[in-house]
């Protein structure tokens, strides 16, 4: 079982940056697709972006440009780079983790996007 922790929450204006982590237990991290989603209040929890364990990416149209998720398998970590935020990004942000048929989630970690 593998463990996910995030972190790297919080409050910042439009049009700032935050850079959200997650940590997976364990040794089979190079192995994980690992994924961010946001959950809204009163919304469906949607993904922001993915990667593969081959380092490919993807990201929702909403994002482009705007978001960075990458990998740092020596240290366990998946990261989402947020710039430019925007009100609309405010959210619980999770990271996800992927191999074969298995799921797990982390907590979710806060992010308001407020003047």
């Amino acid at each position: 079982q593998v463990q996910l922790v995030e972190s790297g929450g919080g409050l910042v204006q439009p049009g700032g940056s935050l850079r959200l982590s997650c940590v997976a237990s364990g040794s089979i991290f190079r192995f994980l697709g690992m994924g961010w989603y946001r959950q809204a209040p009163g919304k469906q929890r949607d993904l922001v972006a993915y990667i593969t364990k081959s380092s490919s990416t993807n990201y929702t149209d909403s994002v482009k440009g705007r978001f960075t998720i990458s990998r740092d398998n020596a240290k366990n970590t998946v990261y989402l780079q947020m710039n430019s935020l925007k009100p609309e990004d405010t959210a619980v942000y999770y990271c996800k983790a992927v191999i074969g048929l298995l799921t797990m989630w982390g907590q979710g970690t806060q992010v308001t996007v407020s003047s």
